[in-house]
């Protein structure tokens, strides 16, 4: 198994830079970077890690992408992506570019997880309507898929009307980064089937049954589509020995570890925690 690292990375806390390369050195094979857009002053939806108040954090991220790019220029060998991208938010081409641009930049290291959100309130003040933002997301990814396999795009569907387009440059990785789908909804897994080349599932408050009935699930369906295993990469793993093992045990690929937003001083004494964790787990 891999592990990897997650975090928002803000104006406040360490810089990407210099996160990407303690992560590297400290042997994590990739950190992902979420991303909210703005934090609206009124909202009524519910912060899913519950309480009302959101995260500190939430309000000062960095654009991924921008962060991500960062990152890149100063490691070798960390895969580095979102974790996730709120792609119902953003146009498909300026985001088929920035996915894009980050892989070529990276030498094929991109991961893009992508995934439907909860903060309808930022939903709205995007244009986009919370209802169809599923089919809305569907589209732009494979608005996005095009864009990066053909010479010459094009697109007709019931959100987006693109005529015949070029776009370069095309992603280093063939045919496309993998696209990681997030969630642990009720279409989640349907929606991985769609368009999805690995399950970036939340364990965050969530139990281990649950992520192995739905792993049982997801790899039943990829049978019935003959398609191969799914890939699974965990978002929000436990430092606890038995439930690591326990994700092992069913198949999944990547642990990766969500820390908090905090100085660099801080961030440097966390990994390095975690990576004497990941150490003794592997021996």
């Amino acid at each position: 198994m891999e592990f990897g690292v997650a975090t928002f990375v803000t104006d406040e806390g360490i810089r990407p830079d210099e996160l990407a390369i303690a992560v590297e050195e400290r042997g994590f094979e990739s950190l992902l970077i979420p991303e909210h857009s703005h934090i609206p002053v009124e909202r009524a939806t519910p912060y899913p890690g519950g309480g009302g108040q959101l995260p500190h954090s939430y309000y000062r991220s960095l654009d991924p992408f921008v962060a991500l790019s960062c990152a890149a220029a100063v490691t070798q060998r960390i895969k580095i992506g979102t974790g996730i991208c709120t792609i119902f938010q953003r146009d498909p081409i300026h985001t088929a570019k920035e996915v894009a641009t980050v892989d070529l930049l990276s030498n094929g290291r991109f991961l893009f997880g992508v995934g439907a959100g909860w903060l309808r309130e930022e939903m709205k003040q995007h244009g986009t309507d919370p209802s169809t933002r599923l089919s809305l997301m569907e589209e732009r990814i494979e608005v996005m898929k095009r864009f990066w396999t053909e010479e010459v795009a094009e697109f007709h569907g019931n959100h987006i009307d693109i005529s015949p387009s070029y776009m370069w440059p095309k992603p280093l990785q063939r045919p496309h980064p993998p696209i990681l789908v997030g969630g642990m909804g009720p279409t989640v897994l349907d929606r991985v089937l769609k368009y999805g080349d690995a399950w970036l599932p939340n364990m965050i408050g969530q139990q281990t049954a649950t992520l192995r009935t739905m792993l049982v699930q997801l790899q039943n369906k990829a049978a019935d589509a003959a398609r191969p295993p799914i890939p699974v990469t965990v978002l929000g793993a436990p430092t606890d020995p038995a439930v690591i093992e326990s994700y092992e045990a069913l198949g999944v690929e990547r642990s990766v570890f969500l820390i908090p937003t905090v100085s660099s001083s801080e961030t440097l004494g966390i990994l390095d925690k975690l990576r004497s964790f990941t150490e003794t787990y592997s021996r």
